[in-house]
């Protein structure tokens, strides 16, 4: 192990809680919707509730703590190409947060998570379960939303399985822990330039306005 490596801070608690939240939702999700675990109405609420976390976690892209921000990890298709070619090099650089394509992979999987959120509002199974705005709009409109909400579950699945096996390869042929840090938030490596991090409290009220915002909204489709 280097020397100079120490156990530095690498993730706030709002994004660490919001991505083992949001592991949660989801899994319950799948499981109301494909096995019949508790009542559909749980699958709109937890729905309602991914809806809350994706919201809050898009807006601490962009007033959050630095590793947390989209100016953070999202990068060009260069960066990423040089990220990639480097992974074959033994003297790759390590990343503190995320790496440039693990930034494209949050995005990818933060707006598939949004799709299927809002889809979900406006898809209906055309027998007995509607979701909450169907009759505000279109037949059209419920059938589109229906259909992308079915390809959304397929596509996030696929998501799913492609960060699993991102995670496993970084342990195996990297020797680095990504798992660890987003539980301690913190890891082992060469010390950093002193990093932004935003407060408890700022990350506590934002996420109370967003919560009470769709709160506000689930009483328009009841």
């Amino acid at each position: 192990m280097n020397t100079e490596e120490k156990c530095v801070r690498v993730w706030d608690l709002p994004t660490r809680l919001f991505h083992w939240a949001l592991v949660v939702l989801i899994a319950l999700q799948f499981a109301t919707a494909e096995f019949g675990f508790l009542s559909m109405q749980w699958h709109y609420r937890f729905g309602w509730a991914t809806l809350a976390l994706i919201v809050f976690r898009v807006l601490w892209g962009f007033a959050g703590s630095q590793t947390s921000r989209f100016a953070d990890f999202v990068r060009g298709p260069r960066a990423v190409a040089d990220y990639v070619r480097a992974t074959f090099s033994a003297t790759a650089p390590a990343r503190i947060g995320h790496n440039p394509l693990g930034g494209w992979s949050v995005v990818a999987m933060l707006a598939c998570v949004l799709v299927q959120a809002l889809s979900g509002l406006f898809a209906s199974d055309g027998i007995d379960e509607d979701g909450p705005f169907v009759d505000a709009v279109s037949n059209a409109t419920v059938k589109l939303a229906t259909k992308v909400h079915h390809l959304g579950e397929s596509a996030l699945l696929v998501l799913i399985v492609l960060h699993i096996v991102a995670v496993l390869l970084h342990r195996l042929l990297k020797h680095d822990d990504l798992v660890t840090p987003m539980i301690t938030g913190r890891k082992r490596a060469d010390a950093p330039a002193p990093m932004r991090f935003a407060s408890n409290g700022w990350a506590l009220a934002l996420f109370v306005v967003v919560a009470a915002l769709v709160l506000a909204l689930t009483t328009q489709g009841q």
